[in-house]
């Protein structure tokens, strides 16, 4: 049987190519709670880190999210990731988008590219961080307060060497604690209303962040400094009958904010402090007014190798502070916070992991429905996570 070069070549090169379902990959995490073991006040809440914190809470799915990501070309990367675990009131276990972009190449290393869709705003380290890897239970309320849910719909433009690119990749694989790849320098603009909910003003808002991880000795730090500036806009359902505000109840939202990482190799520490301007609840006058804030966390931890492969221990210990409002919450709802959170992360193989933190918190939160409320209180929680 006679067989032709070309013919042979060619039947090579249709095995090598690859269709674009087939760089599709799928992961994954589960995250299950309960926070109510030694707790001194079951008045002590937080609507922006768990709902099931004090009065009516129980076990609870915090998170399962699955995503789907894989490049349809050399340029073109796209990533969905949806959670089961929603909740909208008192109904739990919702299906909802979390992420849904495309990343676009410009140069053949995709050394620059830009973001559009839904996804994480490039502001802030610990907002960055996916929760799967994150030690604290809950991000801290300075930071995560003005970007709640961490995302909005918009377009963002990333740049970052090659090699810089596969050093922030390998700090999440490393099992390092990283925030992942959103480049040294990020630029945006987006809705500004957080993400899964309608654009509310002809007002986009916009944010840019500047960071650069270096390696000194055996450690590897990573500075940063980012800032935001729009519009937000208090929705109805957000405002008590009674609240009073400017009439449109449009306010400025501002924020500019510094970060320093110290990867745990094997000591880590992490800091963030922002400081700006947004709405915020009155009790005295009960009205929502413009209100500068201030607010931010440190985190220490010690990353130690256990017997087993793939095991690790990661203690640890977080004190934060938040003096503003929460523009997402009822009444922009006022905040003056002062919490210490200390525990453990144990990683018993890449699949499973178990952590415990122990909270002193102090937590003074009001708005036209509780006004006076100042509370003080102790609970330990713990948190099951399945990874795959």
């Amino acid at each position: 049987m006679n067989i032709s070069t070309s013919s042979f070549s060619q039947s090579i090169e249709k095995k090598d190519v690859k269709h674009w379902y087939e760089t599709i990959s799928m992961r994954g995490y589960f995250q299950f709670r309960y926070n109510r073991l030694l707790e001194t006040n079951p008045n002590l809440k937080c609507e922006q880190c768990d709902k099931s914190w004090g009065e009516g809470g129980g076990f609870s799915i915090r998170r399962g999210r699955l995503v789907f990501s894989g490049n349809l070309t050399d340029r073109i990367y796209f990533y969905v990731q949806p959670d089961f675990a929603s909740s909208t009131g008192t109904t739990l276990q919702l299906l909802q988008i979390r992420d849904a972009y495309l990343d676009l190449g410009f140069d053949k290393q995709n050394e620059f590219r830009v973001r559009l869709g839904q996804s994480k705003v490039p502001y802030g380290f610990e907002n960055m961080q996916s929760s799967q890897n994150r030690l604290p239970l809950d991000r801290s309320d300075a930071l995560n307060s003005g970007v709640p849910n961490e995302r909005d719909m918009g377009a963002f433009f990333y740049y970052a060497p090659a090699k810089i690119r596969t050093l922030l990749a390998a700090l999440v694989k490393d099992n390092l604690k990283g925030s992942g790849d959103y480049g040294v320098f990020g630029f945006g603009i987006y809705n500004g209303q957080t993400a899964n909910k309608p654009e509310l003003n002809n007002s986009l808002h916009v944010v840019s962040r500047l960071s650069y991880p270096f390696q000194v000795g055996n450690q590897i730090i990573e500075p940063g400094i980012q800032a935001f500036a729009g519009k937000f806009l208090i929705p109805t359902e957000s405002r008590s009958a009674s609240v009073k505000a400017i009439k449109t109840f449009e306010f400025n939202d501002k924020r500019v904010a510094g970060s320093l990482t110290l990867y745990p190799k094997p000591l880590g520490i992490q800091a963030e402090y922002n400081v700006g301007s947004g709405p915020r609840y009155n009790p005295i006058k009960d009205s929502i007014e413009q209100k500068n804030l201030k607010g931010g966390y440190a985190l220490v931890s010690y990353k130690v190798k256990g017997k087993k492969k793939d095991e690790y221990f990661f203690p640890f210990s977080r004190y934060q502070s938040y003096d503003g409002g929460k523009k997402q919450e009822l009444d922009a709802r006022s905040y003056h916070i002062r919490e210490l959170e200390t525990g453990l992360e144990w990683q018993l193989n890449k699949f499973f992991e178990l952590t415990a933190s122990y909270v002193i918190s102090h937590r003074q939160f009001e708005d036209s429905k509780l006004k006076s409320n100042d509370q003080k209180g102790r609970l330990l929680r713990l948190q099951a996570q399945i990874n795959f």
